[in-house]
């Protein structure tokens, strides 16, 4: 799958890793350019309980209640039980309430009576004044929940914003609660996660190919023809239809990496219907797949030995050569993996994805540390964790529908026809090339050579008649490297590049400097200065 501190000790750790849920990593059937985190900082806070460390910009505004806007069709109703369930507090100022839409299943031929259902969530503070109007959310993917999003930014969001705007999150079709697409069996996703990142003989290569055929064709076999109903461009028509559902006349968005793509599209399709755009954890839709790959695992390579030098100064569990730990690691999870507490065994394939859930963030390097230390005694216990985070598998083995939708849009969205020969010769290459993620990236490639769906690929343009989009990038991103951002901006010809010089995957809200260039952005339509580079700190 692409790469959206436990019982005493034990509990304790587990929550603190449910902090951060990226979508999507290099596992042996998703691989793509996009991988998402629910922002990493914001959930780190939101499900920890904690008070954000923020400074706000300034105090609400003075002015009118808020209101909707003429022309909002959606039926809301409170929903305040559903932001109980993801938030250990729920803000007293904040209403959360929850409605559906009706989208087309098709857009290219709407009138043949069939329809998805797409849940949405508004967020909406008790100090709102001088509404300026929705602010649509997406966290990425793709298969994230724009819906949880929208409860998560409540908390985090800077003051200012969450005066002017209502939140509006929504499960894109298939995600979620919207119409999900649901055909992988639990025990097929535990054998693709812990499968051999690897495999060397041609034997072993077979049985990888099989496996994602032999998934790809149950997904077939329940959808058929709708089975390429659920691509990105889809996807971004259904957003003018929550535009106009909630009655604003041009839509202001914030997405988050994946969320950049679904923005972008989004933004060439409707560019005269854009308030305000920021597209954070940039994706640039230009580059072929197997490029996009390459970026991702050279991202990661990196990310690991940004990591590996800080556990060095910290004197982390890992060890005084971190990739040497974890080489050791996976040699020996090949012959005997360690077990773990529910009778898993360790292997590479899991190993790699406790590790890439970590490197979305620097503050879960010292959970990545521990892993590892753990693991060399042989105790997988928190590598397991980490990778099940990840992985949105719960105790009981069960996974949410998060990597079905991710493979089916992916696949959707991938008309460049690369081919299972041509995964294996990048296997062998990308083995020395970038020895830790590489063959697991390589393997990717599989997943849309053998998927049997038609294609529905988006279109690349510019977004002509569109007003400046901001376009975030952040150095040391691993998932949606840095190089993407300024092509992302110059595809689109409107795009003005935010540089946050920082580590992991997306940059808004984390800092001062970052907050106010978007803030000033969002509410007051003043684009950042360009060139605008914003510290780590």
């Amino acid at each position: 799958m692409g790469y959206d501190a436990m019982e005493g000790d034990r509990s304790q750790h587990a929550a603190q890793i449910k902090r951060h849920r990226p979508e999507s990593w290099p596992h042996p059937r998703l691989t793509r350019r996009r991988a998402a985190t629910l922002i990493a900082a914001l959930l780190a806070l939101a499900v920890a309980g904690c008070t954000p460390s923020l400074r706000w910009m300034s105090p609400p505004a003075a002015g009118k209640p808020a209101a909707d806007s003429p022309g909002s069709t959606v039926g809301w109703t409170a929903c305040q039980q559903e932001a109980k369930a993801l938030l250990p507090k729920v803000p007293a100022n904040m209403s959360y309430e929850c409605g559906t839409i009706q989208v087309p299943q098709d857009w290219a031929n709407p009138g043949n009576g069939k329809t998805f259902d797409l849940a949405l969530t508004r967020v909406r503070s008790d100090k709102q004044s001088n509404r300026v109007g929705s602010l649509v959310v997406n966290p990425g993917g793709p298969g994230a929940s724009g819906v949880d999003l929208a409860v998560y930014l409540s908390t985090e969001l800077p003051a200012d914003v969450l005066s002017r705007f209502d939140i509006v999150g929504f499960d894109p079709r298939g995600v979620g609660k919207s119409d999900p697409v649901k055909c992988f069996t639990d025990a097929d996703e535990d054998a693709t996660f812990g499968a051999d990142p690897d495999p060397v003989s041609q034997a072993d290569f077979d049985a990888t190919v099989a496996l994602n055929r032999k998934m790809a064709q149950g997904c077939q076999a329940k959808y058929g023809d709708a089975l390429r109903l659920f691509s990105t461009e889809q996807a971004a028509r259904d957003m003018d239809a929550v535009r106009q559902a909630v009655g604003d006349p041009k839509i202001t968005y914030l997405g988050y990496s994946y969320g950049t793509l679904l923005g972008a599209t989004y933004a060439q399709l409707f560019p005269k219907n854009i308030r305000a755009m920021v597209l954070d954890g940039a994706i640039d839709p230009t580059a072929n797949t197997i490029a996009s790959v390459e970026s991702q695992a050279q991202g990661f390579e990196h990310a690991y030995d940004e990591f590996a030098s800080w556990c060095r100064d910290h004197s982390c569990p890992a060890g005084a050569d971190p990739r040497a730990t974890l080489t050791t690691l996976l040699t020996a999870a090949k012959t005997n993996p360690a077990p773990g507490p529910d009778g898993r065994k360790a292997t590479g394939g899991w190993i790699l994805t406790g590790v890439a859930e970590s490197l979305y963030s620097q503050e879960e390097w010292p959970l990545l540390g521990q892993a590892l230390g753990d693991l060399s005694n042989g105790n997988p216990t928190k590598i397991f964790e980490l990778a099940d985070a990840y992985a949105e598998r719960d105790p009981a083995g069960h996974y949410t529908n998060m990597f079905d939708i991710f493979n089916t849009v992916e696949c959707d969205d991938d008309n460049s026809g690369e081919s299972i020969d041509q995964a294996r010769a990048l296997q062998s290459q990308w083995r020395t090339k970038y020895p830790i993620f590489g063959t697991q990236m390589a393997l990717g490639l599989i997943s849309c050579a053998v998927w049997p769906a038609k294609r529905d690929p988006y279109p690349t343009g510019k977004a002509a008649g569109a007003p400046p989009i901001v376009v975030i990038g952040t150095t040391n991103d691993p998932a949606t490297p840095y190089e993407q951002t300024g092509k992302l901006a110059a595809m689109l010809g409107v795009g003005q590049v935010l540089t946050w010089q920082g580590e992991g995957h997306t940059a808004y809200p984390q800092t001062e400097c970052i907050r106010q260039a978007v803030d000033g952005y969002l509410i007051n339509l003043t684009v950042p200065a360009a060139g605008l580079t914003c510290p780590a700190q």
